[in-house]
């Protein structure tokens, strides 16, 4: 799956002129190859329909998923971050359900599906923003562990509107989108972020650096 920007217009734009390259080899370009089945979402006028594209080189087929989408969830991006940021700050998935009008037993599962490595999370969105920008504050770990989330991806947010402005390839930059683009559309799925390599380096709070390892998430 490749998450690509909402414009399908620009999408076959990019596929027509050899734009976008192969996240499956080192070399290839990816090309139109018919389309993907169409889906219901919820905050979404019409069925979605992702394009489906086939790498030059190797022959790997991807689905094209617009970044307002996760990966297998029938619901917009901003919808489900509204339920997080509501998390954030203090809500139950109950009252979240009620306010936007969704099945509590669907946003239970959200919080769940966050919250199953939120740590792990975290630093991706931290080495994310090291990544990206130049001398970065990594927010300090605190007490919430929702809250640590969604500051390291607004520190990601932040960190690439200064490299490339508000608006990149993808659209705007927006914590919504951010989360959906840096995860390539998987932050609610089973098993990611993946598991760091042995020689990746992970962006710490500077609490951690004097010495201060209990209140470090990372």
């Amino acid at each position: 799956m490749v998450t690509v920007e909402v414009d399908p217009v620009r999408v076959e734009s990019r596929l027509s002129s050899g734009e976008m390259s192969c996240p499956s080899c080192s070399d290839g370009v990816l090309a139109g190859w018919g389309f993907a089945r169409s889906r219901p979402v919820v905050g979404v006028v019409t069925p979605v329909r992702p394009r489906r594209a086939r790498c030059r080189g190797c022959a790997v087929t991807h689905v094209l998923l617009p970044v307002t989408l996760l990966l297998r969830r029938a619901y917009l991006a901003e919808l489900i971050w509204t339920a997080l940021v509501a998390k954030a700050r203090g809500s139950g998935h109950r009252p979240i359900a009620q306010r936007l009008g969704i099945p509590g037993s669907t946003v239970r599962g959200w919080l769940r599906a966050a919250a199953a490595r939120a740590d792990a999370v975290r630093s991706w969105f931290l080495t994310v923003a090291v990544t990206a920008g130049v001398d970065v504050t990594v927010p300090r770990a605190s007490d919430s562990v929702w809250g640590d989330v969604l500051a390291a991806v607004d520190a990601a947010r932040t960190a690439i509107t200064a490299r490339f402005g508000s608006a990149a390839v993808l659209g705007a930059v927006t914590a919504a989108q951010v989360a959906v683009a840096a995860s390539a559309g998987r932050l609610l799925s089973p098993g990611w972020p993946p598991a760091p390599t042995s020689d990746s380096a992970t962006p710490v709070d500077p609490a951690t650096e004097e010495g201060d390892a209990s209140s470090s998430r990372v």
